[in-house]
This record gives structure tokens, C-alpha cells and sequence, in this order.
């Protein structure tokens, strides 16, 4: 892969730069002026309906944020992610997670193989296995079928298919129940085995390598709990192992010494990220609880954003322009973090899950080629759903001196069609997303706040300064189609950062070193003695305190 295109040093850079010293956001203004705005900006993908006319774009910055694209050969970095090529270039590798969703019978070579024969092998096993758990034809080691789920697994193995299972929770079998374990905290493994009988759980363990240090931890105290409750209840433990775990690994000699049968290991490649393999084995407790035709569509989603990123144009493209926004408002204005608020209580977990997505792959200090990078990179993602963050953050948003852009998301139709007297809640819901985006855009001006009588001495206290830059996304209903597109969506606004970044959005080299350290800080926490004194003062002192402090219960 060809080094980087210095961003900063391209004609567009300049001209986006001249832009902003003259840009005066005046929503107000550009609407009256305008009226033409929300429908210019208005695009459709698949089932999503996006509208940026309240974000900073103008037909001029629009046009320069598009010549940067061009200057950095994004289009190009694009087709070879898609093709297959290896821009992954620190571990040598090729991106291929849009390859996890491609339809059966299409035709990607890889080092002389056809990888999406590869991938509907994988699924077809995957499905196959899904309809013996949610048929019962799976049993226990005392013939009962399988009623709880647990899924153990790290980072990735765990963000994606918890957020995806809470999101779709209306799919899921009313037979089935799914937990999810990824803290090494004991307290983690302890609460979520609560409650769950031995003779009905299954228990996935997700790891590529089989090696993963919280992962393989916490499996091995989730088999030796399954064996010691067997025993309490005087139950055989003889191929119980077998019955009750399988793996989402490639590992098949670490996946047999644990006890799980090598039939019952789903792998995937080294070409998938942790972070952007929920639709592949990874998803396996999803395709189980939410059933292989749903699972399905969820593939399809993913497939149909994948498509327009790559053929939509430019002018048209929701994730490019998405993300060439983004770099506006990160390296331009000064941005630092991005609010994800989805007025939909069901993806409570979606914006956890975008901080991986996106602050792993574009918390980068150095560009592809190694060198220094030259401007800003990545920003904070957060958010909470719906009406929540609205008593809670919402007041920074509206009348704080930071820049905060935010990503609105709703949904019109409700899986709970409930009415409060002659209300329908939905819409008294939905009124709180329209309002927000409204009062983030257009603000309360000073003459309005007089107007409504309000006291002289605090009059200012009340004035909403408007001109907060929001993008709202909606879809008819959250589906597992829409849940892909939502993941897809913002894969490839990352993916667009990333390349104007001239950053290698695919490796994570800083989550690394937390891990090396704290097994190279194993036996001075056990208590040896001159392992202990090689630290420095502060971790020392530390270690020092938790084994006065500690108590064993």
C-alpha cells in the first residue's frame, strides 16, 4: 500500500480551512434563504433516511470536503479495502469484514481462494447449529434442552453481540435467554451465573486464538462452576463439557484440550477485526437467539450500506459525507467528543458499542507509513438513549462552550404501540427527538426569552444560543436489516476518517500493552518480594495497598 497523502498539505485543506475563518452559522438564516435546505440534504440508503440539514454543510463546503476526498485517493483506498488488498498494513493484512456479508455465489479471490464459499460454509454451519438449539434437538447432558445462552468473550467478542442481542431483544426466542460475560472482575461471572441451572445452559466461548488472557480466565471458571454444580446434584460429568460449550475460535487443538468438541468450533479469519465481527461466528449467540432467517437479514443490512458506500455518488453517499463532516468538525473546529442519542431504548448499548469502533480504530498517533501524523485524530464517542440524556447531559450540548456534534437516531414505528389516555406515547416520545434537533439548530433567541415575560436578571440564563450542528437518522422500524445498516453506517464513516487521516484504522497496538504489563505485574502482586521492589514508587505503593487492604472472604 502506497504511504499516505499528507491531508494538510492538499489544495482542499486550504480552501476548507479559508472556509471555516468565514463561516457564520446562522441556521435560522440559511433555512429562511433556503428553502430548499432539508431536501438538499436530505439522503436515503437502503431503509435509512438521513438528514444533514442541520449539520454545517453548505454547497461549498460540501464541494471542498469532496475535493479532499478526491486528493487523498479515498475512492481508490476504498476499492482495495473492498478488493481484498492488504491495508492493514502494520500486521500485513487484508480489511474483508464487508466480505462476511456478501451474498452466496459471489466471487472474492484471496490468496487463491474464494473467501465467500469460506464464510457461507462457516454460516451454514453456524445456522445449522442454531436451528438444533432452538428446536431442541441440542440437549444437555441430562437430555434437557438448552434455555439460557452465555456468551464469554472480550472487546469485540462481547460489544457486538451483546448490543446486537439487546437491540433485537423483540426477535429473540421466548424459550431462550442470553447472559454475557467479559469483565475479568469476578463479580462479572458470579452475577451472570446467578440463577442459571447447569442441565439447560450453553456456553460459548469467543476467542480467535483460544489464547485470550480475560476470556480463556473466565471460561475456565464458568466450566469448573458447570462441573461443581453438576456434582452437587449427584449428575455424571462425562462429556458434559461436550454438551454444554462450544467455541468461536480456529484454535482446534486449545478448542479440544478445553474439552470442546472441534465440531462445535465456529472460526473466522485473520482479514476480520474484533471490533467488526459481530455478522461474523462471532454473532453465533445471535444467529442462535434471534433465529438463521433474522440473522440473515441482518446480513443483508449490513450488505445493502456496504453497496451504496461503494457505488452511491459522492454527492449522495451518506457515510463519505458523514465522515468528511466529522474531520470538518474535529480538526477545523476544535470537536473532541461526538453524541450518539438513539431514541430507541433497545440500542442502549449501540453508543458503548461505537467507542470501540471507533476510538480503537482512529486513536492513532502515527499515519500508515509510521510517520508523525499531522493533525488531530479521533474523537470521544458517547450517548445514552432517548429521553434519559435529556435530564441528564443534554444542558452541555444546548448551552455549554464546548462544540459537541451529535447523531440523533429514531425509529417511527414502535414495538410497543402504547397510549397514555388519548396519547399515543410513541409520538409524545418521538416529539422529544424533533424538538432536540429543532432547539439544538435554532436556539431561543434573547428578544423570545423577554418575550415570554421572563425576569430581567435572568433573561441571559435563558437564552439558547442554537447553531448546534446535528445529523438525524431515522428508519421505519429497528429490524435486524436496520441494525446492520446502522453498524455499516458508521464502519465506513470510521473507515472515511481514517483514510483522510492517512491512519491504519485496523490494528490496536494500544490495547496491547495494558495486557503485556499486567502479566508482567502478575507475581509482584502475588507478593514476590523483589518483583515487587522493581516497580516504580507509585505502582509499588499501590500493590502495597491492596494486599494490606485485602480480605479474603
Amino acid at each position: 500500500m502506497v504511504n499516505p497523502i499528507d491531508a494538510t498539505t492538499t489544495a482542499a485543506w486550504g480552501k476548507i480551512g479559508e472556509i471555516r475563518d468565514r463561516l457564520s452559522v446562522d441556521f435560522r438564516n440559511w433555512f429562511a434563504q433556503d428553502p430548499q435546505r432539508a431536501e438538499k440534504l436530505t439522503f436515503t440508503a437502503a431503509d435509512l433516511y438521513v438528514d444533514l440539514s442541520k449539520s454545517y454543510l453548505t454547497d461549498e463546503l460540501k464541494a471542498a470536503l469532496l475535493e479532499l476526498a478526491q486528493e487523498v485517493n479515498l475512492a481508490e483506498r476504498r476499492e482495495a479495502m473492498f478488493n481484498g488488498e492488504k491495508i492493514n498494513v502494520t500486521e500485513g493484512r487484508s480489511v474483508l469484514h464487508t466480505a462476511l456479508r456478501r451474498p452466496k455465489g459471489e466471487e472474492l479471490i484471496l490468496d487463491g481462494k474464494n473467501v465467500i464459499d469460506d464464510v457461507h460454509e462457516v454460516l451454514d454451519r453456524i445456522y445449522a447449529f442454531a436451528d438444533r438449539v432452538r428446536s431442541g434437538e441440542w440437549r444437555g447432558v441430562t437430555g434437557k434442552p438448552i434455555k439460557t445462552i452465555v456468551n464469554i468473550g472480550i472487546g469485540g467478542s462481547d460489544l457486538g453481540p451483546v448490543m446486537a442481542y439487546e437491540a433485537l431483544k423483540p426477535y429473540v426466542d421466548p424459550n431462550l435467554e442470553c447472559r454475557f460475560i467479559s469483565n475479568i472482575d469476578p463479580t462479572d461471572l458470579g452475577e451472570t451465573l446467578k440463577g442459571v441451572d447447569p442441565e439447560t445452559v450453553l456456553f460459548i466461548i469467543a476467542s480467535k486464538t483460544f489464547t485470550t488472557l480475560e476470556t480463556l480466565t473466565n471460561a475456565r471458571q464458568a466450566r469448573a462452576w458447570f462441573l461443581a454444580q453438576l456434582a452437587k446434584a449427584h449428575i455424571s460429568a462425562d462429556g458434559a463439557v461436550a454438551k454444554h460449550f462450544v467455541a468461536v475460535s480456529t484454535n482446534l487443538a486449545k478448542v479440544a484440550e478445553f474439552g470442546i468438541d472441534p465440531e462445535n468450533a465456529f472460526g473466522f479469519w485473520s482479514w476480520v477485526g474484533g471490533r467488526y465481527s459481530v455478522d461474523s461466528a462471532v454473532g453465533t449467540v445471535l444467529a442462535i437467539a434471534i433465529g438463521p432467517q433474522a440473522f440473515k437479514n441482518f446480513l443483508g443490512g449490513f450488505h445493502a450500506l456496504d453497496t451504496h458506500f461503494r457505488t452511491a455518488p459522492a454527492e449522495r453517499n451518506i457515510p463519505l459525507l458523514m465522515g468528511l463532516l466529522n474531520v470538518f468538525y474535529v480538526n477545523f473546529l476544535g470537536a473532541a467528543t461526538h453524541a450518539v442519542l438513539p431514541y430507541a431504548q433497545f440500542l442502549h448499548r449501540f453508543p458503548a458499542y461505537l467507542q470501540q469502533l471507533t476510538m480503537e480504530s482512529n486513536g492513532k498517533r502515527v499515519r500508515w507509513d509510521g510517520s508523525e501524523v499531522t493533525a488531530a485524530t479521533g474523537e470521544v464517542f458517547w450517548g445514552e438513549p432517548g429521553t434519559n440524556g435529556q435530564h441528564a447531559f443534554y444542558q452541555l450540548i444546548h448551552q455549554g462552550t464546548q462544540l459537541i456534534p451529535a447523531d440523533f437516531i429514531a425509529f417511527a414505528t414502535p414495538t410497543y404501540p402504547l397510549r397514555d389516555g388519548e396519547n399515543d406515547q410513541h409520538e409524545l416520545f418521538l416529539g422529544n427527538f424533533f424538538a432536540q434537533t429543532k432547539a439544538l439548530a435554532f436556539g431561543k433567541t434573547e428578544a423570545e426569552v423577554r418575550g415570554e415575560g421572563t425576569r430581567e436578571d435572568i433573561v441571559t440564563a435563558r437564552i439558547f444560543p442554537g447553531n448546534k450542528p446535528t445529523t438525524s437518522i431515522m428508519a421505519p422500524a429497528l429490524t435486524p436489516s436496520v441494525l446492520g445498516q446502522l453498524i455499516a453506517l458508521y464502519e465506513h464513516i470510521t473507515f472515511v476518517q481514517g483514510i483522510v487521516w492517512g491512519i491504519d484504522s485496523f490494528d490496536q497496538w494500544g490495547v496491547e500493552l495494558g495486557k503485556q504489563m499486567a502479566s508482567q505485574l502478575a507475581d509482584a502482586v502475588a507478593g514476590d518480594a523483589d518483583a515487587l521492589a522493581q516497580q516504580d514508587q507509585s505502582t509499588r505503593a499501590l500493590i502495597e495497598y491492596y494486599r494490606n487492604f485485602r480480605r479474603d472472604l
